[in-house]
């Protein structure tokens, strides 16, 4: 399979589930995208029903048919950038990993999304070895929150910087160029995320924000990373242009009334 020639548009493909409530998967992706400057495209994983309440339903896409809406992005539109996120089976996740592969040279940003921020499990458990085998080799950046680390892992949540670095070294050990340990769900006062390379940890501190509007956060940060990476950042930069962003749409966040359960964060807080 062959691209086009890189366009001088910034683009991104989010390969995702699709959430009917608007707030995360590919509707944050897409929107995340359009706020920060960069042409979206997409490949739908998986079909949720799913409101602020909670996810009711999921209908994995045939592997066969994400691996086609991969194909007919990739051979005509430039990506500049890929993030992955909701893939649901082992199978999506290896047809993924599949349609990926001659694609090295493209900046790969991998959300292992797992939960989702209802609780709501959104990986099957199969799922997670190949996750590991096939995907993650291949990423710029693998972007867990602590628990989806510690499931990675198969060990205990970290509990401090110092356990978050840890346990980034040894996620970075799986074969990622680098991994984001995001500290979002931490008890600590301020929420700290640590980018994890082989050149050194990198902190990313910004206040914690009492708000209740929290879904699609993950979604958001992995799918700003990739923007800024589309648009020729190099990894550190866009993980501050990312942290920022998202901390400026949390702020943003109570100017929305959606739904009655965990809102969506405020995405084009900048425009309106």
């Amino acid at each position: 399979m062959q691209t086009t020639a890189r366009s001088t548009t910034p683009i991104a493909l989010t390969i995702a589930g699709s959430d009917s409530g608007g707030g995360a998967g590919i509707q944050a992706d897409l929107k995340t995208f359009a706020a920060l400057g960069v042409y979206g495209c997409s490949a739908i994983s998986s079909l949720t029903a799913q409101n602020t309440q909670g996810v009711q339903a999921v209908l994995p896409i045939a592997p066969s048919f994400v691996q086609a809406q991969i194909h007919s992005v990739m051979s005509d539109i430039g990506v500049s950038a890929i993030k992955t996120g909701m893939l649901a089976t082992a199978d999506i996740i290896a047809a993924v990993a599949e349609s990926l592969k001659d694609f090295a040279q493209i900046p790969l940003v991998v959300d292992p999304v797992m939960v989702a921020t209802s609780g709501d499990r959104l990986l099957a458990q199969d799922a997670i070895q190949i996750l590991i085998a096939r995907l993650i080799p291949h990423a710029t950046v693998i972007t867990p929150y602590l628990h989806e680390a510690a499931v990675l892992l198969q060990t205990h949540v970290a509990q401090d910087l110092a356990q978050m670095q840890r346990q980034g070294e040894q996620l970075l050990a799986l074969g990622a160029r680098a991994v984001l340990m995001k500290g979002g769900h931490s008890e600590a006062q301020e929420a700290t995320d640590l980018l994890v390379t082989p050149e050194g940890c990198f902190a990313f501190s910004a206040p914690r924000l009492a708000t209740r509007n929290t879904h699609g956060t993950g979604c958001t940060l992995a799918s700003a990373i990739a923007a800024g990476l589309a648009q020729g950042m190099t990894l550190q930069a866009a993980v501050q242009a990312a942290k920022n962003y998202l901390q400026g749409a949390l702020a943003a966040s109570a100017q929305l009334h959606i739904g009655t359960g965990a809102g969506p964060v405020h995405h084009f807080h900048s425009f309106y």
